[in-house]
């Protein structure tokens, strides 16, 4: 099975389009208090220029979407904070809902969000959302399949170990954003080409 690769922190339209190019199946936005955070008008004006077929995820940490989307109508939701069950299932197959994971028990939380599309797994850091290059123990991926999702991984993976995490864990997708920056909201084509296509060739050998 093929796997999905979205690039997350895209903060110009010059990162924006080169990993169009280089085959990421989706760019993420965010739009909470973050280095990387960018206003919806401003990722509107990127989206206006993707090429078709890329998808367009929008990171909100306990915050209403509603204003957002009214301004830059990312295809997906990505539920990055504290939000409950009710929130994220409003949006239905159009929500990621991410939970910072530690230990096993943290995958308990994933049986209250039944409508929601997916869900990412991304590293515990205190006091930090994401997008802190830290890695979460990922056989845990492997074990939140059990609650009949597709499973998204994040945190700490880059072009040397993305390969490893597609073949150990078989997820659905990958997501990076710091493990392919030359400086902090800023992409480096080279790491961006890379980790594409170290993650396609690994789904391909799987």
């Amino acid at each position: 099975m093929p796997v999905r690769v979205k690039i997350c922190g895209i903060t110009n339209l010059e990162d924006a389009l080169l990993a169009a190019e280089a085959g990421a199946d989706a760019l993420g936005f965010v739009f909470a208090p973050s280095p990387r955070q960018v206003t919806p008008e401003a990722a509107a004006a990127i989206i206006r220029e993707l090429p078709p077929f890329v998808t367009t995820v929008g990171l909100v940490v306990d915050q209403d979407p509603r204003p957002i989307l009214e301004v830059c109508p990312v295809d997906v939701v990505q539920f990055h904070g504290s939000e409950p069950p009710e929130t994220v299932a409003a949006y239905r197959r159009r929500a990621l809902k991410a939970f910072r994971i530690r230990a096993e028990e943290d995958l308990d939380a994933l049986s209250c969000y039944e409508d929601a599309g997916a869900f990412l797994l991304d590293a515990y850091v205190p006091g930090v959302a994401g997008g802190t290059g830290h890695r979460f123990p990922w056989s845990l991926a492997v074990t939140a399949k059990r609650f009949g999702k597709p499973v998204i991984v994040a945190g700490g993976l880059t072009p040397e170990n993305v390969a490893q995490c597609v073949e150990t864990t078989e997820p659905a997708g990958v997501d990076v954003s710091s493990g392919v920056e030359a400086t902090l909201g800023r992409k480096d084509a080279s790491l961006v080409r890379d980790f594409i296509a170290a993650a396609r060739e690994a789904a391909r050998g799987r």
